[in-house]
């Protein structure tokens, strides 16, 4: 039952994908995008792919701070090879264990430690990064020069402020053995969207957009908020979706909008695709030297 329970998802979530991208297909000049597209410069493109690559990188050694919490002394090394899998996973196997499931699946079997406590860290560490990437959405509102949205400026730094306490305070209520890399994993996140937001940056380099580079950028950090919730593959559909419209209410061009976002698609399946590499050959999760010195 809870097999075909599954399947029923993941069939609806390629549907839904499927039907998003062929709605923005209708809405967009095809030929266009295509022709922006070839233009891409490959060396701004290999700046984007290094960001991008960084950036997932810290995402690991956050990760690793909480598992570090809960005693699990995985090495980095170990950790870097999970964390390219789940993402090889997440993409490209749907239909299948997730990522984040098989993460944790690994690390139950190899450590003992409580699926709640797995499952715990698991999403605390989405949470912290989708915190960040709102953050830097509100930052951007306030300085996009649009008149629309330039009347919201003290909501925007409010909630800047809010979203920040609001967080503590679910850590330190909620997850108490996280709480004391509350801050640490806050600077790590800080970095893992800058980076990302800097390897967007170079994606419009690439194309050759000079300029309005800060409403797409806002673009950006919206559909990466949008691309989380799970209605479709990998954010498939969504993040289309999203920078068309967002495009459409900022006065800009959808077509250099959508191509900003297949872009960004076609890194992260490039860098997610090389997970491929630790579904045939299994993981095995080392622990660090010396850990029965660490608290």
């Amino acid at each position: 039952m809870a097999n075909r329970r599954k399947k029923l998802i993941t069939v609806l979530k390629i549907a839904v994908s499927a039907i998003l991208i062929y709605f923005i297909f209708t809405k967009v000049d095809f030929d266009e995008v295509w022709a922006i597209l070839k233009s891409t410069n490959p060396f701004y493109l290999v700046l984007a792919i290094i960001l991008f690559v960084l950036s997932k990188i810290i995402a690991a050694f956050r990760l690793n701070l909480y598992f570090h919490r809960l005693r699990i002394f995985l090495s980095q090394k170990s950790n870097l090879k999970l964390y390219l899998l789940g993402m090889f996973y997440n993409l490209f196997l749907p239909g299948g264990i997730g990522g984040d499931a098989y993460k944790g699946y690994l690390i139950k079997k190899k450590f003992e430690v409580k699926t709640k406590k797995v499952i715990s860290v698991l999403l605390l560490d989405r949470l912290s990064g989708l915190l960040l990437l709102f953050v830097y959405a509100c930052v951007l509102a306030t300085i996009i020069g649009n008149h629309d949205l330039e009347r919201f400026k003290p909501l925007f730094i409010a909630a800047i402020l809010v979203s920040i306490a609001a967080f503590w305070l679910l850590n330190k209520n909620f997850f108490r053995d996280m709480f004391p890399v509350f801050w640490k994993s806050f600077f790590h996140s800080a970095l893992v969207q800058l980076a990302q937001l800097a390897s967007a940056y170079f994606i419009l380099k690439s194309l050759g957009i000079a300029m309005d580079t800060i409403a797409y950028l806002f673009i950006f950090l919206v559909s990466s908020i949008v691309s989380v919730i799970p209605l479709t593959i990998g954010g498939i559909g969504s993040r289309e979706v999203t920078f068309y419209y967002g495009a459409t209410l900022l006065g800009l061009n959808q077509n250099t909008s959508i191509s900003i976002s297949m872009v960004f698609f076609l890194i992260t399946a490039f860098v997610s695709f090389l997970g491929i590499y630790y579904h045939f050959k299994k993981v095995e999760l080392e622990v660090m030297a010396n850990t029965s010195e660490k608290k």
